[in-house]
Formats: C-alpha cells, sequence, structure tokens
C-alpha cells in the first residue's frame, strides 16, 4: 500500500489534500507542466529563417533559445532525481554559453525538440507526483547556486521559461515576424 503522504492524488485523503505543503506543490507542477503548450505557442508559425536568425548581434536565435530550454530542463530533470535518489549530491552546472558557440542549431528539428521538452515535462511532473511532500526538501549542492532543494528547482524551471519566453515577441518583431498566436 502506497503511504499516504505521497502526492499523488489517487492515494491521498481528502485532509492531506488540503494541507499547505500539498497545495503548494500542486501549484508548482501545474506551473511547471504549463510551460511546453506555453513555450509551442511562443514559437509557432516561424520559417526556419526566422528560427535560425538572432535577432540582433550576440543574441541567440529562437531555435538556440528552444534547444537551450530543453538542455536546461533534461539537467534539471537529472538533478532532481539525484537529488531524490542520493544524499547531498554535487550537482554540476554547465557552460550553456559553450553549447551555444559550439553545437549545431541550424539542422535541429524544432518539432522534434519541442515533443522531447514536452515529453521530459511529462514524465518528470508524472515521477515528482510519486514523492512524499518532504522529499521535495531533500537537498543538493550546486556548483554555482550552492544548497539548493527540490522545491527550488521545480520553482527555478519554471521561471526559467517565463524568462526566456520574455524575449521571443522582441526576437519576432525584429525578424519581421508575425506575433505569437494567442491562447
Amino acid at each position: 500500500m502506497r503511504d499516504a503522504s505521497r502526492y499523488s492524488p489517487q492515494t491521498m485523503s481528502n485532509a492531506t489534500r488540503e494541507t499547505p505543503e500539498f497545495k503548494l506543490l500542486a501549484q508548482g507542477l501545474a506551473a511547471y507542466e504549463s510551460k511546453p503548450a506555453q513555450v509551442r505557442r511562443a514559437v509557432a508559425n516561424l520559417t526556419r529563417e526566422q528560427l535560425n536568425t538572432p535577432a540582433a548581434p550576440g543574441s541567440w536565435s529562437i531555435m538556440q533559445l528552444v534547444v537551450h530550454l530543453l538542455d536546461s530542463d533534461m539537467a534539471a530533470t537529472h538533478r532532481m532525481r539525484r537529488m531524490a535518489a542520493e544524499e547531498l549530491p554535487l550537482l554540476i552546472a554547465y557552460d550553456h554559453d559553450a553549447f551555444m558557440t559550439k553545437l549545431d542549431f541550424a539542422h535541429t528539428d524544432l518539432a522534434e525538440t519541442l515533443d522531447l521538452f514536452e515529453l521530459n515535462r511529462k514524465f518528470t511532473a508524472r515521477w515528482l507526483r510519486t514523492l512524499d511532500v518532504d522529499t521535495m526538501t531533500r537537498a543538493g549542492v550546486h556548483s554555482e547556486r550552492g544548497l539548493i532543494t527540490l522545491n527550488d528547482i521545480l520553482k527555478m524551471y519554471s521561471w526559467h521559461v517565463d524568462h526566456h519566453l520574455a524575449f521571443v515577441p522582441g526576437k519576432r518583431a525584429s525578424l519581421g515576424a508575425a506575433p505569437a498566436p494567442a491562447q
């Protein structure tokens, strides 16, 4: 029998669902899971040329931004899984600037990248729902940020998408693309 303190709504009593910890986790997971649809809308109806053209010298192309979201999400999933399984793991940062300058983005398939991003989010959210609420307070030591909890990473990676998507309307406009479709 599963522990009633697990997040999964199917196994929780109504009293457990009313705890502040559960409500915060449920809100965090809902925000986390909503991001792939937001990314899809933000980059919809762009040509390959628009996707791969930086809006200004030294800036990232929209394709680079989307692939960066996928790269960082896969790193985040790995970090969260290590934090749940290991005692205070060391979480090594990666050099996203090196990714931008040394990896090919021009031949990346947008649909495939968006699908992978969405599937990783679904996989991770489903897995996170199997954890005890207390497990979300487990920590790791990030090589740049220091001590960080699973809850912190969940919030950070919702914010991370919002942070990057805030630049897309300006990039679209400077490339002569129509605004992204409304919700």
